[in-house]
């Protein structure tokens, strides 16, 4: 079965970071929305007060729903992340950097956007992730 399509053409500049300026979902393919994660474990408490906590929360979180939805990390297709203040970018990018480096060995990056906010739902919360992925399907 084809693959999530993901690359940078030659046309605009190199991506500034990890991930792929287009993303393209190949026939037979089931598209599947994320809610936003937040850096909260199984058992509904904060995996830390920090970004870095809680983003590797996050892509816990968004492994397991992939993992549930018949995928796996890749299959994403895009991702939007909120940062509640600059100050929590380097904790955050730690995190995504620990991630990708097993979800993505060959730099195959999904396409993302991030940016800072004031505040997410609640103080506590640094950092959001929202993604899309497409699952194949046999049927």
């Amino acid at each position: 079965m084809a693959r999530v399509n993901r690359w940078n053409p030659d046309t605009v500049a190199p991506p500034a970071g990890r991930y792929s300026h287009l993303a393209s979902v190949p026939e037979g393919h089931e598209i599947v929305y994320f809610a936003g994660q937040l850096g909260v474990r199984p058992d509904g408490t904060l995996a830390g007060p920090d970004a870095r906590a809680q983003g590797e929360q996050i892509f816990a979180n968004l492994e397991a729903l992939l993992s549930a939805a018949g995928g796996g990390p890749e299959h994403l297709v895009k991702l939007l992340t909120l940062v509640a203040g600059v100050e929590h970018l380097d904790g955050y990018r730690a995190a995504q950097a620990e991630a990708f480096k097993l979800w993505f060995p060959g730099d195959d990056f999904p396409a993302q956007s991030l940016a800072v906010v004031a505040a997410l739902a609640a103080p506590q919360y640094v950092v959001e992730v929202e993604a899309i992925a497409a699952i194949p399907r046999t049927s």
